[in-house]
């Protein structure tokens, strides 16, 4: 199995930054693309941002030029660096990944989620 801890979430004024990390365990062989959604009181869970193994970004147009999504493979920690934020990207964002583990090597990887962090932008 794979956990994840998302952590570095909390309350900031608007135009404020924060910067939320995602550290994945366990019995981890390999992960794929790994990645940040958001899900609002009320509202669907989006995208936010994701990252291939190798670096390749996407970014929801909502969060683009402002937020910047990184991980360190070595560490099997995700990223994700939140610039100017305003008072619409008050969330709960959580970390998902695309991983095999070790006692399934040879089947097709599986979706892992964390908990959660909640960020809260002040206006």
């Amino acid at each position: 199995q794979v956990q994840l801890v998302e952590s570095g979430g909390g309350l900031v004024q608007a135009g404020g930054s924060l910067r939320l990390s995602c550290v994945a365990s366990g019995t981890i062989f390999s992960i794929n693309f790994m990645a940040w959604y958001r899900q609002a009181p009320g509202k669907q869970r989006e995208l936010v941002a994701a990252i291939t193994r190798a670096g390749n970004t996407d970014y929801s147009d909502s969060v683009k030029g402002r937020f910047t999504i990184s991980r360190d493979n070595d560490k099997n920690t995700l990223y994700l660096q939140m610039n100017s934020l305003k008072p619409e990207d008050t969330a709960v964002y959580y970390c998902k990944c695309n991983a095999r583990t070790r006692d399934l090597v040879y089947f097709p990887p599986n979706d892992y989620w964390g908990q959660g962090t909640q960020v809260t932008v002040s206006s």
